[in-house]
């Protein structure tokens, strides 16, 4: 199994992607685990979702490419990209809040999981970066348009443009995460949460529906899907495939 599922004692939902040795790379089954994690928050009495790597190297380095390196062409890679993109989106405008508990490095799509949730406490001393233009792609699961909302558009722009790896303090400076914390991830991740575990879970979702209506508004969903497009055709050109064999390589 490629993730586990958690109905945690404070009223929470804990999801944690389970593939250490693979850095927390998300493949298909992670995606089925996430669905079903959106599912559970949205269905039973928990007040938030939280969503963490198993281990101490890696958050989430992006999408698997030793699987979809087997996606060459657009039509092949968007049903992948939508797939993610519509659960990142489900993540964003769950009923309930939702926390991308980082405890090591966090990469590529990593970075757009972690922007789709409300909250990003992040472990101190780690690296962190939208690197995919290194790929000669862009982000493709909605995680530019989703930036694009959080942060204002000269910080986003510049830090999807240059994709370079960051520290854990740039981005807290940034305002991309709103904490940093040291010791136990859990630990920290209820403290941070504290005050908002015992809050009514009504007056919880009552807020957040103001976000999602805003987000519903500006038309968020048709934005993503047009990312999510021309990332697809970014995804079967030379310069892509060239990285992506050039990294399958370097890691055998």
């Amino acid at each position: 199994m490629s993730y586990q599922i958690e109905k945690r004692e404070k009223g929470y939902i804990l999801f944690t992607i389970t593939r250490n040795e693979k850095r927390n790379a998300i493949n298909y089954e992670v995606m089925h685990g996430l669905a079903e994690a959106i599912r559970l928050a949205g269905k039973e009495a928990s007040k938030a979702l939280v969503i963490t790597g198993e281990g101490e190297k890696a958050f989430c380095s992006g999408g698997d490419l030793s699987i979809f390196q087997l996606l060459h062409t657009k039509e092949e890679a968007y049903p992948m990209l939508a797939k993610m993109a519509d659960i990142l989106y489900s993540i964003m405008t769950l009923p309930v809040p939702t926390i991308a508990l980082i405890n090591g490095t966090v990469l590529g799509g990593g970075m757009e999981l972690a922007s789709a949730c409300d909250f990003r406490l992040a472990k101190k001393g780690i690296k962190a970066g939208f690197v995919q233009g290194k790929q000669a792609i862009t982000t493709g699961w909605g995680g530019g348009s989703i930036l694009a909302e959080k942060l204002p558009h000269s910080v986003a722009m510049k830090i999807l443009m240059e994709a370079e790896l960051q520290t854990a303090e740039f981005f807290y400076d940034i305002g991309f995460f709103n904490a940093l914390y040291e010791g136990s991830p859990i630990f920290s991740c209820e403290s941070f949460l504290g005050k908002l575990l015992l809050t009514d879970q009504a007056v919880l979702e009552a807020y957040k529906k103001i976000w999602v209506r805003k987000w519903t508004e500006s038309n968020l969903r048709d934005r993503i899907e047009a990312e999510v497009k021309n990332c697809a055709w970014l995804w079967e050109s030379d310069a892509h495939h060239s990285y992506v064999t050039a990294f399958i390589n370097k890691n055998r």
